[in-house]
């Protein structure tokens, strides 16, 4: 069973005020020096976003990996070279997207010399899910792609599963209108799937991808 993360503040408290109106570029100055978890003490740096911040898509993933940690750039690591490589076959351009995780600090587990990744418990998630509600209130995408379960329990909560419902647009009012969320998984479970069965899985990640291209086409 996993032990919930110790009670922290959680976000709120370091996202600029007057969020509404703020731009990526303030959040993102304003992110380093958050303390609403524990996870900022043992990472290297907080990794927010990239992308085009007016995009009409959002790419919401987990958390940063350990190459994201060292770079402070999301999906710079395998996962995101496989997501880039989807995206081209996909048709869905990188200025067409704005990309963000869940949770901005790698959660880790340290064995030797290496830092292996550990998923985010519901309270990192809680935690942080002041940044990620502030940033599509500033990008208003039109739609919003969670990559993997975390990204959905924050976004959509625990009643959508990515296998079940992956691939079918899902309208939802937000504070910037109706928003089209679309389910998938995250490139790095593509990566763990057994090379007997890796392209298939390849193959429906590019096309929930062509199917968010279609969208806002």
């Amino acid at each position: 069973m996993d032990v919930e993360a110790p009670a922290r503040p959680g976000a709120q408290e370091w996202v600029p005020e007057g969020a509404d109106g703020a731009d990526i570029d303030a959040l993102r100055a304003a992110a380093p020096q958050c303390r609403g978890c524990e996870l900022w003490e043992p990472a290297t740096q907080v990794v927010f976003s990239a992308g085009n911040p007016a995009a009409p898509v959002a790419l919401v993933g987990e958390q940063p990996g350990d190459s994201e940690d060292q770079r402070g750039i999301p999906f710079v690591g395998p996962a995101g070279q496989l997501l880039q490589k989807a995206m081209a076959e996909a048709g869905l351009g990188a200025d067409q997207v704005y990309v963000t995780n869940a949770v901005k600090h790698f959660r880790f587990t340290p064995r030797g010399r290496r830092r292996i990744h550990a998923t985010p418990e519901a309270a990192h998630v809680t935690a942080c899910r002041p940044w990620l509600t502030a940033e599509l209130r500033a990008v208003a995408p039109r739609v919003v792609v969670c990559l993997g379960a975390t990204a959905v329990r924050s976004l959509l909560g625990t009643e959508v599963k990515v296998m079940r419902d992956r691939g079918t647009p899902m309208t939802r009012p937000t504070s910037t209108g109706e928003v089209v969320f679309v389910v998938t998984a995250h490139p790095s479970s593509v990566l763990r799937v057994p090379e007997e069965g890796r392209e298939a899985a390849y193959r429906a990640l590019v096309a929930d991808l062509a199917l968010v291209a279609g969208l806002v086409a």
